[in-house]
């Protein structure tokens, strides 16, 4: 009882690590006042938001330094990293430090952002591997927080009412690495894997429900605020009950550590580690041989039939090769490499058409996607909106919602179907692509509508994807492998981004600025700019995004194309996953 305890007070404090873990969202919100304020233009700030993508994004330092440091270590150095970078920027922006240039403002917002990669880091791999059997929910749920954590700092902003837009970068950078700070040596490691109780279904449940509610009373406080003149008072009250309802998740997990039913002891302990082997004596040497010779062998319809059958077929089999294998008649080969349900090294994974599949699926949806994010103040504005906190706080709530129906509505596909997972992927994906025709096309309202579709689209990708990973690539190595696909949002965000985005931005807002008479120079390259200092220049219209948007909905569709054909190559592993358990 006490380890589950533990257990569950640690992910419950997880919640509230990864509720400040998701501050690359507000850049949509704070990239309008430093581009104001230090007189850049779009492909400019661009450039700072590649950066800032990259550095949420490259995580094999805090991977490797978690498998090194303790965990309290791996998140100082989050939180430090954060404060530093962020806390640097806002200097620069207030003018309280010198101006930098262009490249060295980019290594701050890389600093600052890469400190969340611990944050992610540490909750992920901790609860995926005490939550083996339930990596959905939990993984949903964890990244839910990160994409709310934009509209929660939007919140407590607003309760400090300041004119000054600048003041909500230094609550970027002292924010989240106060919450890390305080709570890092409350968060231990728990040893092993946790068994599935009863009562998990309950709590999940319990969970979902108060995500759900939490996500409602964001999206209307955030409608109230931007339609109704609330009074300062009105405000605090807004944002006490909203660390009251942060608070219930946590309260819940130790109720129902506290309040469990009698249940066989044998279900209590945290899974035991793996036994020692005895001298001179490998004890994984035959089975695993023969399991890799029963792979080679098999027919592929033996994977189609019901669990009991299929085990039976199976163990024939293998009865074969082990007799033929003691009479010398077949020579048993050693397996090259795991299969597709075990566990991978990165290197493994990289030679798998399968994990590169993956990828460019990520990069072309979540990367169009992040697009979005980062743009959204520009894009709002073009559209004539005043208020584009509102808008930036609307895409994480739909980001949280999207985490946390991915986790869950994935989960129901492979438990209640033994379909693969990427299916809810392909399905997202098509969701992204109509979401990025609303803002091409800038109807009345589509903003708005756009905005949910896009949010809802992009949180389900970070929801499904390492759940994926960690069931076709197993968890040992999970850290590196999920790292390293999350290379895949920078590299998007390179092109869509930091190179069309911007560039068809900065055109459009050139033709309006000189009128009929602006003639394209087909000598000028589409980097000059990127690293200057010219004058900032505005785009109004649904012009200015025009042609990005259906450029990301085309690649969207390619991206559903990619999943699609990764659902093909996996039918055979999640009927094996998830097949035994529906018979």
């Amino acid at each position: 009882m006490k380890d589950l305890l533990g257990l569950s007070i640690i992910d419950g404090w997880f919640l509230w690590i990864q509720s400040c873990a998701g501050i690359d969202y507000l850049f949509g919100s704070i990239s309008p006042v430093i581009k104001s304020s230090l007189n850049y233009n779009q492909r400019q700030l661009a450039s700072l938001g590649v950066a800032k993508d990259l550095g949420d994004s490259v995580g094999f330092l805090a991977g490797s330094l978690s498998e090194i440091l303790p965990l309290w270590g791996a998140l100082l150095v989050g939180a430090v990293q954060n404060l530093v970078g962020y806390g640097w920027v806002w200097l620069v922006v207030t003018g309280r430090a010198p101006v930098l240039p262009l490249w060295a403002m980019c290594i701050l917002i890389f600093i600052g952002n890469n400190g969340e990669t611990y944050f992610n880091t540490a909750a992920l791999v901790s609860c995926v591997q005490n939550f083996p059997k339930s990596r959905g929910p939990v993984v949903g749920i964890l990244k839910g927080f990160a994409g709310l954590s934009g509209a929660i700092l939007t919140q407590i902003y607003a309760t400090i009412h300041s004119p000054d837009h600048a003041s909500l970068i230094f609550m970027v950078a002292v924010g989240p690495a106060m919450v890390v700070i305080a709570l890092m040596f409350i968060i231990r490691p728990v040893g092993g894997h946790r068994q599935v109780r009863p009562s998990d279904g309950t709590s999940s449940t319990f969970v979902y429900g108060v995500c759900l509610l939490l996500a409602a009373y964001l999206m209307g406080v955030m409608l109230l605020e931007d339609l109704v003149d609330l009074s300062h008072t009105v405000v605090i009250i807004f944002t006490v009950v909203l660390f009251v309802l942060l608070l219930i998740p946590i309260v819940i997990l130790v109720s129902m550590s506290f309040f469990l039913d009698p249940r066989d002891p044998v279900e209590e302990p945290l899974l035991p580690e793996t036994p020692k082997q005895e001298p001179g004596k490998s004890v994984q040497e035959t089975p695993e041989v023969i399991f890799s010779e029963v792979e080679d062998e098999k027919l592929k319809e033996v994977d189609l039939l019901p669990a009991s059958e299929r085990q039976k077929r199976i163990a024939q089999l293998q009865a074969k090769l082990f007799q033929a294998a003691a009479d010398g008649a077949v020579r048993v080969k050693r397996r090259r490499g795991p299969h597709r349900g075990e566990d991978f090294t990165l290197m493994q994974a990289l030679i798998k058409a399968d994990f590169w599949l993956i990828f460019f699926s990520l990069l072309l949806g979540s990367g169009s996607g992040l697009t979005v994010i980062d743009n959204l103040g520009q894009m709002s504005q073009s559209l004539r909106y005043d208020n584009t906190h509102i808008f930036v706080s609307m895409i994480s709530i739909w980001n949280f919602l999207g985490h946390v129906g991915g986790g869950y509505f994935s989960e129901i596909i492979v438990r209640d179907y033994a379909y693969p997972r990427p299916v809810a992927m392909a399905i997202a994906q098509l969701v992204m692509a109509v979401g990025h025709v609303f803002f091409a096309f800038g109807w009345p309202g589509a903003l708005h509508i756009g905005t949910l579709l896009i949010g809802l689209g992009y949180g389900a990708h970070w929801a499904i994807v390492p759940v994926a990973a960690s069931e076709l690539f197993g968890l040992k190595k999970f850290g590196a492998l999920y790292n390293f696909l999350t290379l895949a949002n920078p590299a998007g965000s390179l092109v869509f981004s930091g190179l069309i985005a911007s560039s068809i931005y900065d055109r459009e807002a050139e033709k309006q600025a000189h009128g009929n008479n602006y003639l394209v120079q087909n000598s000028e390259s589409i980097f000059p700019g990127m690293f200057g200092l010219n004058e900032p220049l505005k785009c109004e219209g649904s012009i200015c995004y025009f042609l990005t948007s259906l450029i990301m909905s085309a690649f969207c569709v390619v991206a559903f194309v990619l999943s699609m054909i990764l659902v093909h190559r996996t039918k055979i592993v999640y009927t094996h996953l998830y097949g035994k358990q529906r018979s």
